[in-house]
């Protein structure tokens, strides 16, 4: 069975065939998916998505972008969102200094207020950086990493090095990687995957985006990722189905669902 950790099937770009591709999902493999919040709105509809859908959760989460939405009373609202069983995670939260949406300080304030709700529920945490490695692997170990009602996280979409990667992994973190592993100029990502542990692996497609070849630049969904596995199956010498497994497993045990 396959689990996509992170997708946003709450995104536009579904509107057309949203109802007709999730229910086509079980029938390809995909056993699980965690609808990941970005906004208030992405928040409320993961939580209506994971409800509306046996195989699909919800992680409730204000990404970085969004920061300037919050306010204690949008806290609150995460809170109460995230007490249902089948919210899984808080994210996606983190830091963005590429797109520079909010200032930095904006967005820090709200990482650790996200942080410390997800260690007041015992929640696991998805991190979002980019253009940020150092100050978001700094807040983390400030904040999250080890501390009472630690619950791991995985860092998504992971785009940092070999030796970051190792770090996140001795903190208690899984490295998420997507369909960027099949581009060819994914040099760094490629060594990752080769160089970390499988058990520390999970599996995403951050859908609507970032597809694998043979359809990157199109959009995204869960049915894409056996191309992801095969090409970790590839750099590691393994079988697609040794992959397959260990990253079903490996998703259950980063969520607690097991």
């Amino acid at each position: 069975m396959i689990f996509d950790t992170h997708a946003h099937y709450d995104d536009e770009a579904f509107d057309a065939d949203r109802e007709k591709l999730l229910e086509s999902l079980p029938e390809h493999g995909i056993g699980a998916v965690v609808n990941v919040g970005a906004s208030m709105r992405g928040a409320k509809d993961s939580w209506r998505l994971m409800q509306e859908h046996d195989f699909i959760y919800g992680a409730i989460g204000i990404h970085p972008d969004h920061a300037g939405e919050m306010d204690e009373e949008g806290l609150q609202q995460l809170r109460e969102m995230l007490r249902h069983p089948k919210a899984v995670a808080v994210g996606e939260i983190g830091l963005d200094y590429y797109w520079d949406r909010e200032t930095h300080e904006v967005q820090k304030k709200w990482f650790t207020a996200q942080m410390e709700l997800a260690l007041e529920l015992k929640k696991p945490i998805i991190v979002h950086s980019r253009e940020a490695a150092k100050d978001t692997c700094d807040c983390i170990k400030e904040v999250h990493a080890g501390k009472p009602g630690f619950a791991g996280g995985v860092i998504h979409c992971y785009s940092g090095s070999v030796e970051m990667a190792r770090e996140y992994i001795k903190m208690g973190y899984y490295i998420g990687i997507g369909g960027v592993v099949t581009f060819k100029n994914a040099r760094v990502l490629k060594e990752v995957a080769a160089e970390i542990p499988l058990e520390r692996i999970v599996t995403e497609t951050d859908c609507p985006y970032l597809a694998p070849v043979p359809y990157r630049g199109k959009r995204n969904c869960s049915l894409y990722i056996p191309f992801i596995i095969e090409e970790i199956a590839k750099i590691k010498g393994m079988t697609p189905y040794e992959v397959e497994q260990a990253t079903w497993k490996n998703a259950r045990r980063l969520y607690r669902l097991d």
